[in-house]
């Protein structure tokens, strides 16, 4: 296992990173059987041609990132990396992420999956954590189906990458199984902890009454090459078996020391981190789980705290949300060799 630790030394990151041509970007849209609708996402690639230039994923909290609409890909062969968002996230939240990465050379997939993004959340649908692979995988069917994006994605560097419950989707797509019984004790241990958990609860929601075999099968999508999860949920009670079929090259980031890291997603205490022995595990801090969303704006805390959503972006003092993020591009981009 090598670990690399950016505890309180996220300064010593570069404020401003080289200048590089905005990525370009497209939206996409397909029919999604296992759901039964539209399925919405969006692609970033290089490019070094213009196209469009405008600003997505902004509002009055959040800034948003700069991109070139349908300008054409660069030629060559580029990594791809299949991206999921959190729980109640959406493409918009990991913007930063999928920009920063296509403009170092990545194409980069996200979809909003049904069920478990903003606007779109259904909590008892939700729990169906395989649906979430299943977009991917879906999605790259038609990605490497159409001869003329297929021929820019190299084979041997496709990455499913994700935050928080998307995290998850990374590593079960990579060959991971989930525990539904790990999942319950930790929502009877923890719930003090866990909103979801409080959520499940007062809806009387029984996590039970799913299908263990089906919770627990492989969703492993064998196209997958390597795995990057931030603060990955659903880590709790596994076991070297679950991680059995589990890609090769693995990299874990944990956001966040002490109290300030989240419990449902920490990789150390839940154990997850001890069954991948040759994981590569990035930890930062100061930072917390949502120093993963995108860089919020002057007085975003009191529109947030207004409507009962803070702190997704109130940081631990000293946190530099914009070195978290460089840090993190740095990190994936490394494992793709970019």
């Amino acid at each position: 296992m090598r670990v690399v630790s950016l505890l309180f030394a996220l300064s010593l990151i570069p404020a401003l990173a080289a200048e590089t041509d905005p990525a370009g970007y497209r939206t996409l849209s397909m029919p999604a059987p296992h759901h039964g609708r539209m399925l919405e996402g969006a692609i970033w690639y290089p490019t070094d041609e213009p196209g469009d230039e405008v600003v997505i994923a902004g509002n009055a909290v959040f800034h948003g990132v700069t991109v070139s609409e349908n300008a054409p890909m660069a030629d060559g062969q580029h990594p791809l990396v299949m991206l999921s968002h959190g729980l109640g996230g959406h493409v918009r939240s990991l913007a930063w992420l999928a920009a920063g990465l296509a403009e170092r050379g990545a194409i980069v997939i996200a979809v909003n999956h049904p069920n478990s993004t903003w606007g779109d959340f259904d909590l008892e649908a939700m729990l169906e954590h395989w649906t979430r692979v299943q977009d991917l995988s879906l999605v790259l069917d038609k990605t490497l189906a159409d001869s003329d994006f297929a021929q820019h994605v190299d084979p041997q560097r496709i990455m499913a990458a994700g935050f928080s419950y998307g995290g998850w989707t990374a590593l079960s797509m990579g060959g991971l199984r989930s525990n539904q019984e790990g999942f319950t004790t930790y929502c009877r241990e923890h719930r003090a902890r866990s909103a979801v958990c409080q959520d499940l609860a007062r809806a009387g929601i029984n996590v039970g009454a799913l299908s263990a075999e089906t919770w627990a099968a492989s969703y492993a999508d064998d196209r997958i090459t390597h795995v990057a999860a931030i603060d990955p949920a659903l880590t709790w009670g596994l076991n070297a078996g679950h991680a059995s079929d589990l890609v090769g090259h693995v990299t874990l980031i944990g956001l966040g020391k002490g109290d300030d890291r989240l419990a449902g997603t920490d990789f150390d205490a839940s154990g997850f981190a001890g069954l991948l022995p040759d994981a590569d595990i990035l930890r930062l801090a100061p930072a917390s789980h949502f120093s993963a969303l995108s860089l919020c704006k002057p007085g975003a805390e009191a529109i947030l705290e207004a409507e009962g959503d803070d702190p997704v972006c109130t940081d631990p003092d000293g946190t530099d949300r914009a070195g978290v993020h460089a840090a993190i591009i740095d990190r994936l981009a490394a494992d793709l060799d970019l």
